[in-house]
């Protein structure tokens, strides 16, 4: 499947971190792969404290936005087609649905409905410290199949700014899904080369 064919889900749940999701939604743009957006009331909430950002210009990055109570969208059906879903940031209370399979909005539907057609979901968890009921909760998930992929920064790439921090830990998300958007600095590529 080249990339101009791919979908995929991006979720962007309360937490902080909203730049994720964002810069998500900018390289899969840039890299013609076609996205459905979900975001979430706290989302919304947090998008206001975090960035310069209307809700309006969010939707816009996005081919499709689903709103959070769209229970009937395209997305929560597993015969609707996707690589997956990819939820960045990915707050707590999202993750504790999932795993449980409370599926009482679209963002929890969708990352349910890729689990149950074993497609990839990947959940960048924005949150620490952990305590044992998170990291139980993250365990249960990944027994379920999904990619727990907390947002944990590299350094071994030389990032100058904060831009080349998100750029390669965004990157690294979408590489799960083997997705190229050339945001990645590889480790000793450049000695290889």
């Amino acid at each position: 499947m080249s990339e101009r064919q791919k979908r995929i889900i991006v979720g962007i749940s309360g937490a902080s971190g909203i730049i994720y999701g964002v810069r998500a939604l900018e390289l899969l743009k840039a890299a013609g792969v076609h996205t459905h957006l979900v975001v979430s009331k706290a989302a919304e909430m947090t998008l206001a404290y975090e960035l310069d950002m209307t809700a309006k210009e969010l939707r816009g990055l996005a081919d499709e936005y689903h709103p959070s109570t769209d229970i009937g969208a395209s997305i929560s059906s597993g015969s609707f087609r996707t690589v997956g879903m990819l939820i960045a940031p990915c707050s707590i209370r999202s993750m504790s649905e999932i795993a449980t399979g409370v599926t009482g909005s679209l963002m929890s539907r969708a990352a349910d409905v890729v689990l149950k057609e074993r497609r990839r979901l990947v959940l960048a968890v924005r949150e620490t410290p952990l305590h044992t009921g998170h990291l139980r909760t993250m365990l249960q998930l990944s027994e379920m199949g999904a990619v727990i992929c907390p947002v944990v920064p590299a350094f071994y790439n030389k990032p100058k700014t904060l831009d080349d921090i998100v750029n390669h830990s965004v990157g690294r998300m979408l590489d799960l899904f083997d997705i190229e958007v050339g945001a990645v600095k590889r480790w000793k590529d450049d000695e290889e080369a």
